[in-house]
C-alpha cells in the first residue's frame, strides 16, 4: 500500500503530517513565502512554504537551499511534498497544507502549455501533455463517472455485459461509414455498433449490454462527430418500443446523477449549471414524433430567433433543427418514428404505416444534438431479408443475423448512447475532441 495521501483525500487528515506524490502545475509567492499549485490526478490543491520554517527545521544553509528549490521549480516538475493539513478559510478547499519537506522525483524543462492561452492545434498536437490541465482533467473525471454509472445502472436493471467484436465481416447501418481492412485475404471492418451481435446474445441471455470502441469513416468536420468513439449499445427481448423509450430515459437520468453524486466538483471547474442538469433528472423527458416536429420547424421557420434551413417531410433533421426542436421543448427530446427511407434496415415499420419505423433518437437541449439512437427490431424473416435485399446488402453477409428470426424470434428493441456525445452534454464543453482522450477525426491521427 502507497505511503502516498491523494489530494482528494487530505480532507481526512487535518493536523496531521502526510506525503503527497504530485506535479507542480504553477506557484506563486514573495520573500518569505511560496504557493505551490499541485495536481495529483484526483484534484488540485495548494501548499504554502514559509522560508523561516525551513530554516527552523533545516539549518540556515540547507534550508534557504530548500526554499530556493521550490521557489524555482518548474511547471510539471514531478515532487514528494510531506506537510501538516492545516484548516484554512481562505482556500477553495478550506485547507491547505504547510510545507515542511519537498523533494524533486521528476524534473520539467521547458514545459510547452503554459498558463497563457494557446491555439486548438497546438493543444492538440500536445494532447499528451494537455490532458494535465485542470479543465481536461475535469472532463476526464466526468466521462470516468458516466461509465461507472452505465454498469451500476446495467447491472440494478438485470443485464449482462456481452462483448461484440471489434472486427466484423458486415454492416450494422450506412456501408459508406466503414473502415476496411485485410483479414488475412479477406475483407472485413472496424465496427459501427455492436447491435446485430448483441441481438444474438439478447436470444442467448435476455438483457444485455457491451460498451466498447466504434468506428464511423465519415468525412465530417463537425464538433459533433469523431471517426473513433465509445458506444454503450444494449438490447432487450420482450418489450414493446415505448417501454425501450421509458428505459432508455431511466438510463440517461442515471448517468447525470452519476455525474452529479461522484464528479462534483468536475462540474464546478467547467463552470456548469448544475442546478439545470438536476432539472434533466427531475422532469420527464419530451417526446414528439418525426411528422410532429417537422410540422413545428416549418410552423417556426419564420421565427426571428430560429437559424435553419426549411424542411419538408420524409427529410432527415440538420444539427440547426436537432438545436431548435431540444431547445424548443427546453429538455432532453425524443424524435420517433422517424421515415424507414433514412433509417437502418433492421427497425420494425410502425403498424399501419410501413413508411414509419418504431425508432427513436434522444436529443439534448442547449444544442448538444442526438446522444441515443434506438428502435424496436424487425422480428420477421422475409421482411427482414427484403429490406436487406432493398438496401444493396448481400444476404449470404447477414445469414447468421437472419438465423435470430429462424429459430425462435421474439418482440426485442435496444439502444446505443454515444459516450462522448454524452459526456460533452453533460460536461458543457463545446466540442466532442474533448470528451475522448486521444481524438480521432478526419485529419487527426496524433498523439
Amino acid at each position: 500500500m502507497s505511503n502516498y495521501i491523494s489530494i482528494i483525500d487530505v480532507k481526512d487528515h487535518l493536523g496531521e503530517v502526510i506525503t503527497i506524490g504530485a506535479w507542480v502545475a504553477n506557484k506563486s509567492g514573495k520573500g518569505k513565502i511560496a504557493f505551490l499549485q499541485l495536481r495529483d490526478g484526483t484534484a488540485f490543491f495548494q501548499a504554502v512554504a514559509f522560508k523561516p520554517n525551513f530554516i527552523e527545521k533545516f539549518g540556515e544553509e540547507k534550508g534557504l537551499e530548500k526554499f530556493e528549490l521550490i521557489k524555482h521549480l518548474a511547471q510539471e516538475t514531478s515532487v514528494k511534498v510531506t506537510g501538516i493539513v492545516k484548516a484554512d478559510d481562505r482556500s477553495k478547499f478550506g485547507y491547505e497544507l504547510d510545507v515542511t519537506d519537498i523533494e524533486i522525483i521528476g524534473e520539467s524543462i521547458d514545459y510547452p502549455i503554459t498558463p497563457k492561452d494557446h491555439g486548438t492545434d497546438f493543444l492538440m498536437d500536445n494532447r499528451h501533455l494537455w490532458l494535465r490541465s485542470r479543465k481536461q482533467m475535469a472532463i476526464m473525471q466526468i466521462r470516468n463517472a458516466i461509465i461507472y454509472a452505465s454498469y451500476e445502472f446495467f447491472d440494478k436493471n438485470g443485464f449482462i455485459k456481452f462483448d461484440s467484436p471489434i472486427l466484423t465481416g458486415n454492416a450494422a447501418e450506412n456501408t459508406t461509414d466503414l473502415f476496411e481492412t485485410d483479414y488475412f485475404g479477406n475483407p472485413a471492418f472496424l465496427s459501427q455498433s455492436g447491435q446485430l451481435y448483441l441481438e444474438a446474445g439478447a436470444m442467448a441471455l435476455g438483457r444485455v449490454f457491451d460498451f466498447g470502441p466504434v468506428f464511423r469513416a465519415e468525412k465530417s468536420k463537425t464538433r459533433r462527430h469523431l471517426t473513433e468513439f465509445w458506444m454503450m449499445d444494449a438490447e432487450y427481448p420482450f418489450v414493446t418500443h415505448d417501454e425501450s423509450l421509458d428505459l432508455q430515459e431511466a438510463y440517461v437520468k442515471s448517468l447525470i446523477l452519476g455525474v452529479l453524486d461522484r464528479a462534483s466538483s468536475a462540474l464546478d471547474v467547467l463552470e456548469r449549471d448544475a442546478e439545470l442538469l438536476k432539472k434533466y433528472v427531475a422532469e420527464p423527458f419530451k417526446r414528439v414524433s418525426y411528422d410532429d416536429a417537422i410540422d413545428l420547424l416549418q410552423a417556426h421557420l419564420d421565427d426571428a430567433d430560429t437559424d435553419y434551413d426549411p424542411i419538408e417531410h420524409g427529410d432527415d433533421f440538420g444539427s440547426p433543427h436537432e438545436t431548435w426542436i431540444s431547445n424548443y421543448f427546453g429538455l432532453p427530446t425524443f424524435v420517433v418514428n422517424y421515415p424507414a427511407s433514412f433509417k437502418a434496415f433492421y427497425m420494425k415499420p410502425v403498424p399501419g404505416n410501413e413508411e414509419r419505423v418504431l425508432s427513436a433518437d434522444l436529443l439534448a437541449p442547449e444544442g448538444y444534438g442526438e446522444i441515443i439512437g434506438g428502435s424496436e427490431r424487425e422480428t420477421d424473416y422475409d421482411k427482414l431479408l427484403n429490406k436487406i435485399t432493398e438496401n444493396g446488402l448481400d444476404p449470404a453477409d447477414y445469414d447468421w443475423y437472419l438465423d435470430l428470426r429462424r429459430y425462435g424470434s421474439v418482440p426485442h428493441a435496444g439502444f446505443g448512447l454515444g459516450l462522448e456525445r454524452m459526456v460533452t452534454f453533460v460536461a458543457g464543453t463545446k466540442h466532442i475532441r474533448e470528451a475522448i482522450p486521444f481524438p480521432r477525426m478526419l485529419h487527426r491521427l496524433k498523439p
